[in-house]
């Protein structure tokens, strides 16, 4: 007896392992030096907010003293962006004026 449905071929070439899959686009998230945010903060939002610990923090915030700026990390987008929103909201109600940005890798 032949059966009732009969499967299709398998196209192999369009089968899903095949896929090719885009790793997502990395950014990097930069702080700036200004003159009034305290070594202690930047190092304190360094641990808080982005997980560093203290030897990467004071390294870190030194690039940020020293050469005007520091690279704290590579992340997606949506990290980067949530990140960075995160440091100038604890800045704004600590009263300093430091500032990340973002850009791309």
């Amino acid at each position: 007896m032949e059966p009732l449905v009969k499967e299709k071929p398998v196209d192999k070439s369009s089968s899903k392992d095949d896929e090719e899959y885009k790793e997502p686009e990395e950014y990097r998230v930069i702080l700036l030096n200004d003159h009034y945010t305290t070594m202690e903060f930047v190092v304190a939002v360094l641990m808080e907010i982005f997980h560093k610990d203290a030897g990467d923090a004071n390294r870190i915030m030194l690039d940020v003293h020293k050469k005007g700026k520091g690279i704290v990390g590579v992340y997606t987008w949506d990290i980067a962006a949530t990140k960075t929103e995160q440091v100038h909201m604890v800045a704004r109600a600590h009263e300093y004026p430091l500032r990340c940005i973002i850009e791309p890798v």
